[in-house]
């Protein structure tokens, strides 16, 4: 962001001496947005690339299932902050960053933690499990996203995706895309809410 910064800075300096005054403005107006940007936000900002939620919403009601066939929804975890992430075995990024969510889940199991890692995998618990099995994931229940009804309900259009929920139930966050969730920016993001 900060590069950003200053070349869009540059290019405003460069506009107002060639005497576009229009430009230069708005070329100083996006560098000092690309500047303020990672310090905008709930939580410290978060990750880059975690999108902070300007009004955080109640999460809908959204159902999966247990390996053991028990149905949830994510009122099961009210009063746990709940990372909820969206995927699949078959998703590269997902797959790369399903071992930070087991290190970060492992690290924050007795503090209120739910890491929960919803799977759309159509070949269900077998493919899951395999996985688990093959990547060494130990701290990470098996769910299931059935029929779909929880990406249908935060709209998930592609995956990964994952949602911060705090303790209320409310969504405070999210990201499309991979990331390494047990690194400082990700980790002091699930301690702020930990704490509140």
């Amino acid at each position: 962001m900060g590069i950003v910064a200053l070349l869009l800075g540059i290019a405003g300096i460069v506009s107002l001496l060639t005497s576009t005054r229009g430009l230069a403005v708005l070329m100083f107006g996006a560098a000092a947005g690309f500047w303020l940007l990672p310090s905008l936000g709930g939580g410290g900002g978060g990750p880059a690339g975690f999108g902070m939620a300007a009004q955080p919403r109640l999460a809908p009601t959204a159902e999966f299932k247990t390996a053991g066939g028990k149905h949830l929804t994510l009122a099961d975890f009210r009063g746990r902050v709940v990372l909820l992430n969206i995927w699949a075995t078959w998703c590269g990024p997902c797959r790369s960053e399903m071992p930070s969510l087991d290190r970060l889940q492992a690290l924050h199991r007795d503090d209120g933690l739910a890491v929960l890692t919803v799977s759309v995998d159509s070949e269900g618990f077998g493919a899951v499990r395999r996985f688990y099995a093959q990547s060494g994931i130990r701290n990470l229940g098996l769910y299931l996203d059935v029929d779909g009804a929880t990406a249908h309900a935060f709209g998930t259009q592609s995956i990964p995706t994952t949602l911060l929920i705090d303790r209320d139930g409310k969504v405070v966050g999210s990201l499309v895309g991979a990331m390494e969730w047990d690194s400082p920016d990700a980790l002091a993001l699930i301690r702020h809410y930990l704490d509140s």
